[in-house]
């Protein structure tokens, strides 16, 4: 086989190459766009699940101020309650109580993220985050541990308030 021929052989192969590799960004982009998308759906689910819990746990403690939560840190929903405590030596003492639920904004990653912060009387109950990759999210056990987190809460909260 002559020069020439290989030559054209071999820009017909590069040429294939780039055409598979445009036909391939294409489809990483589409899969991009369609985890965004689903990524939103588990975010709206998510967050309104964390939000009607918070509700229903502001309900049960008289004081406590329910707010949603739509902000770059995320989606969700906090609660909080500033309390008044007198010290016979120091006089008045500002208190607080708050508990945060915020499902964290969409990353290459791929993951869903959803992170609680809880604090009682000034003291900090616990932090904690927990995230599924978006293609084996288990949505019901995501709002399980958002149950789980609330509840803890409630407790620790009925006990030192």
């Amino acid at each position: 086989m002559d020069f020439d021929k290989r030559l054209e052989r071999a820009i017909g192969r590069g040429k294939q190459k780039k055409e598979m590799q445009g036909r391939q960004a294409e489809e990483e982009a589409l899969s991009e766009e369609e985890l965004k998308s689903q990524y939103s759906a588990f975010r709206l689910e998510l967050s309104e699940h964390a939000e009607s819990c918070l509700r229903q746990l502001a309900d049960h403690f008289p004081g406590f101020r329910y707010e949603t939560v739509v902000g770059e840190k995320g989606w969700g929903a906090k609660i909080s309650r500033d309390d008044f405590a007198s010290r016979s030596t120091a006089g008045q003492s500002n208190l607080y109580s708050r508990f945060e639920i915020l499902v964290t904004p969409f990353s290459q990653v791929h993951i869903i993220e959803v992170s609680a912060k809880a604090t009682i009387r000034n003291t900090e109950a616990f932090n904690r985050r927990n995230y599924q990759f978006l293609a084996q999210i288990d949505l019901e056990s995501f709002k399980e541990t958002i149950d789980l987190w609330i509840l803890e809460y409630a407790e620790k909260y009925a006990s030192e308030g």
